[in-house]
């Protein structure tokens, strides 16, 4: 239905103009009579039901709203649950009101209207907490009538620093939500694009999507994750081994950490060695108990973005790979170690364990790598190190076959008694654990191999994975 912009012209709503784009929006399915359902919204308001208020034409879309605030009514009316700003219970507020808009309004309306519910439980900034603002909104919808449902589900968070702004910001998000839904599922990156129209940078992130239903038949969520980060939206995106897209802030919730970064193209005899070298040094440690640590393959954008433009298919050749051999995968923003540090700190508090090579700890004592920063390496080590942080250094061999260690490693001339100092406070360490033979594969040489039909390659990656390339032909295998 094109939208009426005569009748729009001189409307306000909220003391804005409704010639902003998401306002056009929300008017637009206010006169779509398709298009009809619910608004659940706990903990900031009905910010994104008051958004269809204010434009008019509001009863042609909203059969009801609800908002159960108080904890006690949420319960009874949703049903008991750890927590209340969690994936679990929005997916209990789409359950409850869409069935209930079926059972009460199917048989009336059913077959010329397409239901939905919009839902979301937020934890907004509040004179009591000022802790980080964020919460879950998802939309549960029929994209023809009496056809089987689809649904969104996405993670925001909120940056403004007062109530009112995140609470404007939540309502923006929700209206291109809904627009996004009936008017670009069809272009799902699109619609993710346009969930922060009207939205200046740095107000809203969007950390965590998944989309499901036959409208969604053909979307890969981890592409949909990938598109989040690389657009600016998201800082890093996480996903399971099974390719379930997870969010970050549950899965690492006062875990400690084991995060190997690589590009993994692909995963080598040595990249396993070392994340199993570094396991044992970590629970040796007493930083975790066994089976206890979040253990992490992350690859950053940068990584991504070598070939001057991300590859999808060689991204999900590298997810699927890592992903049969049960990994969680983090895709990240952060090129620099201290940045993935400073992101992991929001999460928890226990310690982390950063597994790496000789090449990777010259560039963190190379004072060129902090030329962003104000306080240069001082600062970048600084921040590196907050908390409990420990670099296990794998050994390396150098051109002329010797073995280089974090024990006779070399930094820069001024940088030497620093480097003694996080040496002897355990900061870095060596791995004594390692296989000898595994020190000459390179990763670049292994891919080489594959794409050339040497099956040579075999030797240098573990069985399982040697399997999987083969039988699925992964990285330009013929």
């Amino acid at each position: 239905m094109g939208l009426n912009l005569r009748a729009v012209r001189g409307i306000r709503g909220g003391g804005m103009t409704i010639d902003q784009q998401t306002n056009k929006k929300a008017f637009q399915i206010n006169l779509d009579t398709r298009i009809y359902g619910t608004f659940a919204e706990i903990g900031a308001g009905q910010e994104v039901a008051r958004r269809f208020f204010s434009v008019g034409g509001a009863a042609g879309t909203i059969a009801k709203t609800i908002s159960a605030y108080d904890m006690t009514f949420s319960d009874a009316i949703y049903g008991t649950c750890a927590r209340y700003v969690s994936r679990a219970r929005l997916a209990t507020m789409l359950d409850h009101e869409y069935d209930l808009l079926l059972e009460r309004l199917d048989g009336k309306v059913g077959g010329d209207r397409t239901f939905f519910v919009l839902a979301d439980t937020v934890a907004a900034r509040s004179f009591r907490r000022h802790d980080e603002s964020h919460g879950w909104m998802g939309i549960r919808f029929q994209k023809t009538p009496r056809a089987p449902h689809n649904e969104i589900i996405i993670h925001v968070r909120m940056f403004d620093s007062e109530n009112i702004q995140q609470q404007e910001a939540l309502g923006i998000v929700g209206v291109n939500l809904l627009h996004g839904a009936f008017y670009l599922s069809h272009r799902p990156q699109n619609l993710l694009d346009s969930l922060t129209d009207d939205l200046k940078p740095g107000r809203i992130g969007i950390d965590m999507v998944r989309f499901s239903g036959p409208e969604f038949a053909g979307v890969d969520n981890r592409l949909m994750a990938l598109h989040l980060v690389t657009g600016g939206l998201a800082q890093a995106a996480l996903f399971r081994a099974d390719g379930e897209v997870v969010n970050a802030a549950d899965a690492f919730y006062k875990k400690p950490m084991v995060v190997e970064r690589g590009s993994f193209r692909p995963v080598t005899n040595l990249t396993n060695d070392m994340l199993d070298g570094a396991l044992a040094l970590f629970e040796g440690d007493g930083a975790a108990a066994p089976g206890e640590s979040e253990i992490l393959m992350e690859i950053t954008t940068k990584n991504l973005l070598a070939g001057g433009a991300i590859d999808m298919r060689d991204f999900l050749d590298r997810v699927d790979m890592l992903g049969a051999l049960g990994r969680t995968v983090l895709i990240s923003r952060h090129a620099e170690f201290h940045r993935l540090v400073h992101y992991l700190r929001i999460y928890t508090e226990k310690p982390i364990a950063l597994p790496l090579g000789i090449p990777a700890l010259a560039e963190i004592f190379d004072p060129a790598y902090y030329g962003d920063l104000d306080g240069g390496i001082l600062e970048g080590l600084g921040r590196l190190f907050k908390g409990d942080v420990r670099l296990y250094v794998y050994p390396w061999l150098d051109a002329a076959g010797g073995l280089v260690t974090c024990e006779n490693f070399e930094p820069p001339p001024g940088l030497r008694h620093l480097y003694a100092h996080l040496r002897e406070s355990g900061a870095i360490r060596p791995m004594h654990r390692f296989h000898e033979e595994f020190l000459k594969i390179r990763s670049r040489d292994v891919l080489a191999k594959i794409r050339a039909g040497d099956p040579a390659w075999r030797d240098a990656v573990p069985g399982g994975v040697a399997d999987i390339i083969a039988r699925r032909r992964l990285f330009g295998h013929p």
